[in-house]
């Protein structure tokens, strides 16, 4: 004789457990499950490495320049830092909409930001003051011995020593630096070489103290356009009423002030001071790539070796773990 089929099922009712076994059912107290871990996406922009942003930031730093060119012809040194600074802050005030990070700032952030703001502004007006009266390798030799300075502060190992001389040896080759020229050429080329050091330190701080550091920029940005006002507002006029120059004076905002500055943040936030500062041997060198393959300029067997021993110094080099 064959025993009846039993037909099981199994349900929930409520957070009980339910087995019906034939005609009967019993409840029991559903054991909860574990919670299954959300699957972590990471930002794009994390997944990339922070060196991608220091190349792109080097390539558009160097395409400012070629707009600023045009304009020089046309308007005075400090007119084309107003131009660059202001297309800046109207670009970051309708991006990030920097005066709430500023209302929600303390006191020591908000003074960070109004230094870093006023530290951009006479950066750029020096930068332009400088190559209007030196070549524009003399002035970037000059402006990479402060950065050479914060690499060597933070060397730890004898592996990054090696990977400091080589990044010198390279800008050395590269630059080529003939003291020559107007020595007002050379005050302003020091002092901005002295103000890209204070920009340095105080941008990474911006970086790395908590999130938002493209915020904090851009309200700094903002206090640039207010120190810059008084320097270059009457040198800039000429240039308001020429569409053709306008439109060359945004063209250096956006590849010598925007750009740049957002990527050396995304940048800043994952690397050391002292890498990043030793990443900057990388400049010269990326201007010598960008006139061969935009220009035409064939690089000199010299300056091939200078380029290499660069890139060979910046693959040597090893942040320190944090």
């Amino acid at each position: 004789m064959h025993s009846p089929l039993l037909l099981t099922k199994h349900g929930r009712i409520g957070n009980r457990l339910c087995i019906v076994i034939g005609m009967r059912h019993r409840c029991y107290p559903a054991t909860p499950s574990p919670a299954r871990p959300a699957m972590a996406r990471t930002p794009f922009a994390e997944r990339l490495p922070p060196q991608a942003y220091f190349v792109a930031s080097a390539t558009f730093h160097y395409l400012g320049p070629a707009f600023a060119a045009l304009l020089f012809r046309y308007v005075d040194p400090l007119g084309v830092a107003w131009l660059r600074i202001a297309t800046a802050a109207v670009v970051f005030a309708c991006w990030r909409k920097p005066w709430s990070c500023l209302r929600r700032a303390n006191v020591t952030d908000r003074w960070v930001m109004v230094a870093l703001g006023v530290s951009l502004a006479l950066m750029n007006a020096c930068f332009y003051l400088a190559i209007a009266r030196l070549p524009l390798a003399t002035v970037g030799a000059i402006e990479f011995l402060g950065p050479i300075a914060l690499a060597a502060i933070g060397v730890r190992s004898r592996r990054n020593v090696v990977a400091l001389i080589l990044a010198v040896m390279g800008v050395y080759l590269l630059t080529e630096v003939r003291f020559s020229g107007a020595p007002l050429g050379y005050v302003f080329a020091f002092a901005n070489g002295l103000l890209f050091v204070l920009y340095v330190i105080l941008a990474h701080r911006v970086a790395t103290v908590g999130a938002g550091g493209i915020d904090r920029l851009a309200a700094s940005m903002l206090m640039a356009f207010v120190a810059v006002m008084p320097l270059g507002l009457s040198d800039a006029l000429p240039a308001l009423h020429r569409p053709t120059l306008l439109l060359a004076g945004i063209g250096v905002g956006l590849c010598s002030s925007v750009i740049p500055y957002v990527t050396d943040q995304l940048a800043m936030a994952r690397l050391p001071r002292a890498s990043f500062a030793l990443m900057l041997a990388l400049l010269p060198a990326t201007a010598a790539i960008i006139g061969f393959l935009v220009l035409r300029q064939i690089p000199k067997p010299i300056e091939v070796v200078a380029i290499a021993l660069i890139i060979v110094a910046i693959a040597a080099h090893r942040p320190q773990r944090t």
